[in-house]
């Protein structure tokens, strides 16, 4: 890519951002008027079909987009075994500018030439497109057979939407990097392989650049001889591709309704960002109650990410069920090896590495911390090495205090441990359930450090709050394009990252239901296999 790219290289409404489809605002204005004001028998059906036809492409786009990447990340097919990185998601997260770019010029061709008023569905008298430039010579080259309609006055609206279509569903299975035509197509009819190109057909095109040119249609690299040779061995190895077999997964499951979206299957640009509620994802709402019913019916995990650390093969598997539907699960995984007593994986649930990264997060020089919001594994096990450490622990909950107490042995750790509800302490450990009220309650400069999944609400323009427990990942870990949650880029919170410290490691044991595995080793593990501290405030 160029350093100092000229004019035109980018499209002409990238500085609206999210809001460039603006563009389109007076073209759909316009014809709606148009349509809304006319006669009943003089109603265009043809320039209200455009903007209808934009949004049915845009959906097309998306589904090519996350089928490939859900079969990418589960194996089944693959054909290119290589990864992706945010980089490349940033350059191609604008992939529907080139469709947008298309509306205006079906706009700009339907109002400028003559005689495209009224047409019809079956017949078109005039014509919805013209080309201007390109992008223009590759749109101009697709759009030969429309213009020759038009001119012919032989074609229809639904020739026109049937065509395209065609175009897009060829271009995206094209480009979708699995396998999907069967074999048996072809030895019934042989001559397709000839007619229609296959995926594998046309990444040998992107791979090896000199060979497969034709585009859906292999004929003319069978007449001029630049078909690449191992066309046929890869496309039938690319259909024995069995399923990846991992060597770590990570369960995970979906938050918030509007989660859905900022799942890496979902839309790249969105889950290659931390998670934030977006306004236009709220115009989605139709879709989001729809999928959420689905969740509600539907309880078998998908593979959603799969990512590979030096040797080990890591999958992220996304259980179909919201927050608030998997307390179960939520239970450090106890319930699930109690119904499972033969399970030949281990089960861990990374609180070691919650409570680590906790502890080396507390600035230094600190004699005092207080604990609000619920009392979990991770919390215990805090407030009894916090205590160890000669460090002042504070708990505003009787049943907190007495079973903290229960636990220390010595005399002296047994004095650390302070019941009191003010809230003068300067550094808070939190955990769900924090309430606005309590937070708000905390004095100026108080730093706020979460031990939970979840952050707290921020609401406290005074205090400084930390990240929840997660560490910065090396560079050797690939195929990293989305962001977890609402942690910034190639961030990985540490229960996460504890699952594939023992992969790595070799250990052989389950840290779930009260289990816990050792902190100080696991701590220097990670430290050893490139995970830095992720050190950071964010006021």
């Amino acid at each position: 890519m160029a350093t100092t790219p000229g004019y035109l290289t980018d499209w002409p409404w990238k500085p609206l951002g999210t809001f460039k489809y603006v563009v389109l605002a007076p073209w759909v204005i316009k014809c709606t008027y148009d349509f809304m004001t006319a006669d009943a028998n003089k109603r265009d059906y043809g320039v209200m079909s455009i903007f209808p036809f934009l949004l049915v492409r845009m959906l097309n786009n998306q589904f090519w987009i996350s089928l490939s990447r859900y079969k990418t990340a589960k194996g089944t097919n693959r054909i290119v075994d290589k990864t992706i990185e945010f980089e490349q998601v940033d350059r191609e997260r604008d992939w529907d500018d080139q469709i947008l770019f298309n509306g205006i010029l079906y706009y700009l061709g339907y109002y400028s030439l003559d005689g495209a008023k009224q047409l019809p569905l079956w017949r078109l008298d005039g014509v919805i497109i013209v080309t201007l430039l390109h992008h223009l010579a590759y749109f101009l080259l697709f759009s030969i057979p429309l213009l020759t309609m038009t001119l012919t006055k032989t074609g229809s609206i639904v020739a026109f939407a049937g065509y395209v279509t065609y175009i897009d569903v060829m271009n995206n299975m094209g480009h979708c990097n699995f396998e999907l035509i069967p074999k048996i197509a072809f030895d019934i009819f042989p001559p397709l392989k000839y007619l229609m190109y296959t995926p594998t057909y046309h990444s040998l095109h992107h791979t090896q650049f000199r060979t497969n040119y034709s585009l859906f249609m292999p004929f003319y690299d069978y007449i001029y001889g630049t078909l690449d040779k191992s066309t046929d061995t890869l496309y039938e190895r690319s259909l024995k591709q069995k399923e990846e077999s991992p060597n770590v997964v990570h369960l995970t499951h979906l938050t918030t309704p509007e989660s859905i979206y900022h799942m890496r299957l979902g839309f790249a640009s969105v889950a290659s960002k931390p998670y934030a509620s977006k306004w236009y994802l709220r115009l989605l709402w139709p879709v989001t109650i729809w999928s959420m019913l689905v969740t509600w019916i539907y309880g078998k995990t998908f593979v959603v990410e799969r990512n590979i650390f030096k040797n080990l093969k890591i999958q992220t598997w996304a259980i179909p069920k919201y927050k608030i539907q998997n307390e179960e699960l939520n239970r450090s995984g106890e319930l699930f090896i109690r119904r499972n007593p033969k399970l030949k994986v281990k089960v861990v649930d990374g609180s070691s590495l919650a409570v680590a990264v906790v502890l080396n997060t507390i600035p230094k020089g600190t004699t005092q911390v207080v604990f609000r919001g619920y009392f979990n594994k991770v919390a215990c096990s805090l407030a009894l090495a916090l205590c160890h450490k000669g460090i002042q622990v504070v708990t505003s909950r009787e049943d907190d205090y007495q079973r903290l107490k229960s636990k220390l042995e010595s005399a002296n750790d047994q004095e650390r441990l302070v019941l009191s509800r003010t809230y003068s302490q300067k550094v808070w450990l939190v955990g769900d359930g924090l309430s606005k009220e309590e937070e708000l309650k905390a004095t100026k400069g108080t730093i706020i450090i979460p031990y939970s999944h979840f952050p707290p609400t921020k609401v406290n323009k005074g205090c400084f709050y930390y990240s929840t427990p997660a560490m910065v990942t090396p560079k050797h870990l690939e195929n990293v394009d989305s962001c977890e949650n609402w942690l910034p880029r190639r961030v990985m919170s540490a229960w996460r990252i504890a699952g594939i410290l023992h992969g790595l490691e070799g250990w052989n044991v389950n840290e779930s239901g009260k289990e816990m595995f050792n902190v100080d080793k696991i701590w220097r593990a990670s430290l050893e296999h490139g995970f830095t501290p992720l050190i950071k405030s964010f006021n």
